[in-house]
């Protein structure tokens, strides 16, 4: 982990993108977010999301997740820097 200019200990943050209606929900297409812990996996960030933005809970189960511009696993470990987009499911006919 980083420090800030006290010596305290700044956890390492991620770059998040909403897309579409969980933009809506989230009310933000893009936020940076501390993550839990130094080797957090995208399920644990997609916890956290849920209890940062209340509106998103239950709802993140069925997005697709990119790091880095590429699709993933919820079981990736994130250790800071990463940009994870959060794409959730197109309908259509």
């Amino acid at each position: 982990m980083a420090s800030d200019d006290s010596g305290a200990a700044t956890p390492p943050l991620v770059s998040v993108l909403y897309f579409a209606a969980l933009r809506d929900l989230a009310g933000t297409g893009e936020e940076r977010v501390p993550l839990p812990t130094a080797s957090t996996t995208v399920a644990e960030l997609l916890v956290a999301l849920e209890g940062r933005h209340g509106a998103l809970a239950g709802r993140l189960a069925s997005v697709r997740v990119a790091v880095n511009e590429e699709f993933t696993e919820e079981s990736l470990v994130l250790r800071g820097g990463e940009v994870v987009a959060l794409i959730p499911p197109v309908s259509g006919g």
